[in-house]
């Protein structure tokens, strides 16, 4: 679908640039596309040119771009009150409360409500060293956790770390999915491991089962605490509501954890994020802890609209469904396309490991109509919506044949 450039169009486009380009702080690169509309998981730029969203608000629109059940709830809170801070009772945030405590994992009954993954980040972070009265934080090799001090000291990737040290002390990093690595770093000094079981910015890889069993094993052994960020995996991504619901899938144990950090898909759209506490973690004494967005009603709103989508659409099993044709679709390519060394990850977060750098082929994608982005320098990630459909989807590997022949 295509809608004509007219004289005042492109005007309009060139003068939204320059506006961007002279404010903006310098902190990201911009692709030379300016995009100004979305539906489901189809968005247009200022030309009226579509492409299939494969990149998804960085994995938010998990219900989908322009929801109308998540627009209907936005519009009808705005006009009600959007800023309640949690010093008062709210009814919109104990319905969602109660909402999302129903899905979260067995005995995780309590939450607290912030406004983004990097800030649930800080939280489960000061949460896991009130509880146990220690300082050491053990993350992984590869993992990305988010750009505010605890959040970065977690995240291991040195381009991101060097320019802003010293960093939060007490952090190490172990290679994942090495058990080994774990067994050496965790002893009584250390208030929490953290961990993505599938990791997201990294390079999209997928934990080992036994590999987080043990992880909660030696947490327990040691009186850690176990925390997953499921910033980028929950609300179904993986074709699981949570990610680490793939673990006993192999017929084992499964595994729980004492802090689960969520954002980015939990509310359409809208910044949000939450974490949940389990029993071994600690309440923050009142006026310890807080933040004066977190738990609004108009995003707890967003949230509500977002967990009945999830279920009324069945969107975690069509996660599942799609993750597996697109993943299918993609390793099919593999035999004539010697440019891919492999393909990973589960539902609908897919990377695509090539033998060189990949910008060259997403500014291929973009001109053959689909989005994509990056996961390292070598691997193109695809977290398109949830609600993609198989027609999609084959565009989508159709796309990726002729990008990377």
């Amino acid at each position: 679908m295509m809608i004509p450039e007219t004289d005042q169009t492109v005007a309009e486009a060139a003068t939204s640039v320059d506006a961007e380009m002279r404010h903006e702080a310098g902190a990201y690169y911009k692709r030379p596309l300016t995009i100004v509309r979305g539906l489901g998981a189809t968005v247009w730029d200022d030309a009226g040119r579509s492409y299939i969203d494969c990149v998804g608000g960085i994995a938010v629109a998990n219900v989908g771009h322009a929801n109308p059940h998540v627009v209907a709830a936005l519009s009808a809170q705005a006009g009600t009150i959007m800023s309640c801070p949690e010093m008062f009772h709210n009814d919109v945030r104990a319905r969602y409360l109660t909402r999302l405590a129903a899905v979260l994992p067995p005995a995780m009954d309590r939450i607290f409500l912030t406004n983004s993954g990097t800030e649930a980040i800080e939280t489960a972070i000061k949460a896991a060293r009130l509880s146990t009265g220690r300082a050491g934080i053990v993350a992984t090799m590869r993992g990305f956790h988010g750009r505010t001090f605890g959040a970065l000291s977690a995240t291991w990737d040195p381009h991101y770390r060097q320019p802003f040290g010293p960093l939060v002390p007490g952090f190490r990093h172990v290679r994942f999915n090495d058990i080994a690595s774990l067994e050496q770093a965790i002893d009584d000094t250390v208030a929490a491991v953290i961990i993505e079981p599938v990791q997201g910015e990294g390079g999209v890889y997928p934990a080992d089962p036994e590999y987080l069993r043990s992880a909660a094993h030696l947490c327990q052994q040691h009186g850690a605490l176990l925390i997953f960020d499921e910033i980028q995996t929950g609300f179904g991504r993986t074709g699981r509501l949570w990610a680490h619901e793939h673990v006993g899938e192999d017929g084992a144990a499964t595994v729980t954890p004492d802090l689960l950090c969520l954002a980015k898909g939990i509310a359409g759209g809208v910044p949000m994020g939450a974490v949940g506490f389990g029993m071994r973690v600690a309440a923050f004494p009142p006026g310890l802890h807080g933040s004066t967005f977190g738990g609004n009603p108009l995003a707890c709103a967003a949230g509500l609209a977002v967990l009945d989508e999830i279920a009324e659409q069945e969107l975690v099993r069509r996660s599942a469904k799609m993750g597996a044709r697109l993943r299918a679709g993609l390793e099919a390519l593999m035999p004539e396309h010697p440019l891919i060394r492999a393909v990973r990850g589960q539902g609908l977060l897919i990377g695509i490991e090539l033998r060189e750098r990949v910008q060259p082929y997403l500014e291929r994608l973009t001109a053959l109509g689909v989005l994509a982005m990056t996961a390292g320098s070598l691997v193109i990630r695809l977290v398109p919506p949830l609600v993609i459909t198989e027609e999609q989807v084959d565009a989508v590997i159709a796309a990726c044949a002729e990008a990377l022949r």
